[in-house]
């Protein structure tokens, strides 16, 4: 709470997201961006452009650093400001991307399509998660102390 003259006391701007918040809203957005890319440019690649697979290639590596960074972000956020479902929403995404990434590598076309859509849809809702709302920090969680009996009188 914060006071001055004229009001008794003006709470601090509950709404406001924490700089570690920030920066997951931040990479959250650069890799949505680059999961987007990776459609297009397997579409041009499938319309007969071969370098679209060399930029959907790359795309892949590019989307891969990004989610290891994010998980990084996500663990900062978890100890900073003791929110859990970034880094589980974040892990399951990059868990799905790696998966894909491979199938990609194998030519495994018959699950690298499919978890491509998924591993897209995933981050978007993830993204809208994470702007949606703000990542303040959660209050600690209070500790009890039991307090020892007092005996009875009488009682020894």
């Amino acid at each position: 709470m914060v006071t001055n003259r004229f009001r008794a006391a003006v709470p601090e701007a509950p709404h406001r997201t924490m700089l570690s918040g920030r920066v997951l809203r931040a990479v959250v957005s650069a890799h949505t961006v680059a999961v987007v890319a990776q459609p297009v440019f397997a579409g041009v690649y499938l319309s007969g452009d071969y370098d679209g697979l060399r930029w959907h290639a790359v795309g892949a590596d590019v989307v891969s650093a990004i989610g290891l960074v994010q998980v990084i972000v996500a663990i900062v956020v978890w100890v900073r400001l003791r929110r859990v479902w970034p880094f589980f929403a974040t892990l399951a995404v990059v868990v799905a991307e790696t998966v894909q990434y491979l199938a990609g590598l194998d030519g495994a076309l018959w699950l690298h399509l499919p978890l491509g859509v998924m591993t897209v849809a995933g981050l978007v809702v993830l993204f809208i998660a994470v702007w949606l709302r703000p990542l303040r920090r959660r209050p600690p969680i209070p500790q009890t102390v039991e307090e020892p009996k007092q005996q009875e009188a009488g009682h020894a």
